[in-house]
């Protein structure tokens, strides 16, 4: 099980900072879409380090499947071949009202836009007729102008950030992995997230090492008494992700359901740090993972570690320093050797 870090760096010191996280002794690194863009800074990264890449995630609907198909070619062969194309489907508001796109009906849309990027990429790689039609999203034209040719080190992998049910068992039938949402738990993923992964797999003629399944985990973690306090902002996160419908179904699963509608009416008066207050440190720890960086890794391994083949470990209450950082690898290197 690899170990991955969200690559928190301005765009003029993404490349450097990727250097220093390699030095940590991370396993990879990822970007995922809020106030900039994604793909640039894995960009500059991937000349100057050997670590795997990882878009986690971009936003599918507003891009083209030729478009996400071409960054991830170029970023497979300036990486040589360490770059995963991670899509996700956000949510409806967003992709309307923020991104001026279309939605309707996300799994099977996202469905053809994971099945049209990779037709793209394999008519590129083999030479093959390029023939994709689907409801939402068509590729039938390549002409040699527009065609880059087969990639040096091979088809990027296209992978699908899933929470419900519906998404992860079509993720399982047809991406090359599945990002598990960070907004989870064991018991979710033991009675939702793995059936789902599991009928995917069925569904489609599949065996289980067709697709990797890619854990991401909310870390609230620290060494003194300050910096577990601070680590207890991870509230705040969760407490956004629990105000959103599609997410009641991890509150369900640990019998807080109820909690839903209340985050979502608070967060439409812009309450947002009273809605932190209404999770519980028993609810936080079953969600994410908090305390020192042993207990963390510690954590993360039991409940992942029989399934994931990697993880991306997310610090939302605030970055670790170096030392930190570097303590916390340290402990996962350890304990998922034992």
């Amino acid at each position: 099980m690899k170990l991955d870090v969200w690559l928190n760096a301005p765009l003029d010191n993404a490349a450097q900072r990727a250097a220093e996280l390699e030095t940590l002794g991370v396993d990879g690194i990822f970007t995922f879409e809020n106030a900039h863009d994604l793909f640039f800074p894995l960009v500059a990264a991937a000349p100057a380090c050997s670590l795997d890449l990882m878009t986690n995630v971009a936003i599918a609907f507003p891009r083209s499947p030729l478009h996400l198909a071409h960054a991830a070619w170029d970023l497979g062969q300036l990486s040589h071949g360490r770059f995963r194309l991670g899509l996700g489907s956000q949510i409806r508001p967003h992709i309307e009202k923020r991104y001026g796109s279309t939605w309707s009906e996300p799994v099977t849309r996202m469905g053809e836009w994971v099945q049209a990027t990779k037709a793209i990429l394999d008519s590129w790689q083999h030479g093959t007729q390029l023939r994709y039609e689907g409801r939402f999203t068509r590729h039938t034209l390549m002409t040699p102008n527009f065609n880059p040719g087969p990639n040096p080190y091979g088809v990027p992998k296209v992978l699908v950030g899933a929470l419900g049910p519906k998404m992860t068992e079509m993720a399982a039938s047809v991406s090359d992995g599945i990002l598990i949402m960070p907004f989870n738990s064991a018991r979710h993923l033991e009675t939702v997230t793995l059936p789902a992964v599991t009928r995917g797999l069925s569904s489609s003629g599949r065996a289980d090492d067709d697709i990797e399944l890619i854990a991401e985990i909310i870390v609230g973690m620290g060494r003194t008494d300050e910096e577990l306090e601070r680590a207890r902002n991870i509230k705040t996160l969760m407490a956004f992700y629990g105000s959103t419908p599609s997410y009641r179904t991890v509150l369900d699963a640990e019998d807080h359901g109820d909690l839903q509608p209340r985050l979502n009416e608070m967060s439409k008066r812009g309450e947002w740090m009273e809605m932190s207050g209404l999770i519980s440190d028993d609810l936080m720890g079953r969600i994410g993972v908090y305390g020192t960086p042993r207990q963390c890794a510690e954590q993360i391994v039991a409940r992942v570690g029989s399934f994931a083949n990697r993880v991306c470990a997310y610090f939302p209450a605030f970055s670790p320093d170096d030392d930190l950082l570097a303590e916390f690898v340290e402990a996962f290197a350890a304990v998922r050797s034992t």
